[in-house]
């Protein structure tokens, strides 16, 4: 699938490989061609991805090829065992986790994950957890803490499931008690955005000492569709509710809302799974380190005056 901002990319390398292709079939020598060729390409990536609207980032956050959650996990970990249920009403297909091993060190992976067919889809709802899906989080995360081992989630979903079943269950109730709960885990916890972070269902597992974002990924309260239908009254707004939202990863980077931005491949992330899953896990390893040279109490009193100060203004 191509994106409307891709298209002149896919046409050039259409070309390209037609080239490449009567260069093998006769003996015309295109080689100077397909190397300015290549050269135009490459040129024309860099400016395109340098330079996406926000709203562009929105719709190459949501790639139907782009890497989920479990992608993330099985191109990261050595093993990994996934846990289920909530021990209380069902096990949450939109809410993955379980342990895992990388290079030795056992982490807690908890996150969203989304479906890459239809069938896939509606077995995941989407990427939207119901209120078991949160609390199955929230299990899986104090057996981490039981067990002294890091929490990683990754954060992937257009929001908590908005039903009236997931509301009769407590979704909101679900949602506040993990936001309650993550902020005084005893162990290190990192958050990583992979894809959409939209609203409480992002911040049901967003609450960590380290915050960090993919380089094509978007953090807010409301997408911007559903921004657009509230003001707008249609969807037809959402490129200027997109823009307004400040959304982006240097967005919220700048307004200090996460604590860093991990680069993605040229193209973005379902480019080349494995060298973002290497950077993706050079990020974890590196911050983990880092965490685990404080104190416990240390790292929650650092993590509640974090999330305490957001949003504070001081005069």
């Amino acid at each position: 699938m191509q994106l409307e901002f891709e298209k002149p990319i896919a046409e050039l390398e259409a070309k390209l490989d037609d080239m490449k292709k009567l260069s093998k079939e006769s003996d015309v020598d295109v080689k100077d061609a397909v190397k300015a060729l290549e050269k135009k390409i490459k040129a024309l990536k860099k400016e395109t991805f340098d330079n996406l609207t926000r709203w562009q980032r929105v719709q190459l956050s949501r790639h139907p090829e782009r890497p989920y959650t479990l992608d993330y996990i099985y191109e990261i970990a050595d093993t990994f065992v996934e846990l289920h249920g909530d021990r209380n009403v069902a096990d949450d297909k939109a809410m993955v986790g379980g342990f895992g091993d990388v290079d030795g060190k056992t982490i807690m992976f908890i996150g969203q994950q989304k479906g890459r067919n239809t069938k896939q889809r509606q077995i995941r709802n989407f990427g939207m957890a119901n209120p078991e899906g949160y609390r199955k989080a929230l299990r899986l995360m104090k057996l981490a803490e039981k067990f002294n081992k890091p929490i990683v989630t990754f954060i992937d979903t257009p929001g908590a499931y908005p039903g009236l079943e997931a509301e009769e269950r407590g979704q909101g109730e679900a949602i506040a008690r993990n936001l309650f709960e993550m902020s005084m885990l005893k162990v290190p916890v990192i958050c990583i955005i992979i894809g959409e972070g939209a609203s409480g269902g992002a911040l049901g597992i967003g609450v960590g000492d380290r915050v960090l974002m993919l380089q094509n990924t978007w953090y807010s309260v409301i997408s911007p569709e559903s921004c657009s239908s509230i003001l707008w009254r249609s969807w037809d707004y959402k490129e200027q509710a997109a823009q307004a939202l400040r959304l982006t990863a240097s967005d919220m980077q700048d307004l200090k809302l996460v604590d860093g931005i991990i680069q993605e491949p040229l193209g973005g992330a379902h480019t080349d799974l494995k060298w973002m899953a290497d950077k993706v896990k050079s990020e974890i390893l590196t911050h983990i380190k880092e965490l685990e040279k404080l104190d416990a109490d240390k790292r929650v009193a650092l993590r509640v005056e974090k999330f305490s100060e957001m949003g504070v203004v001081k005069e």
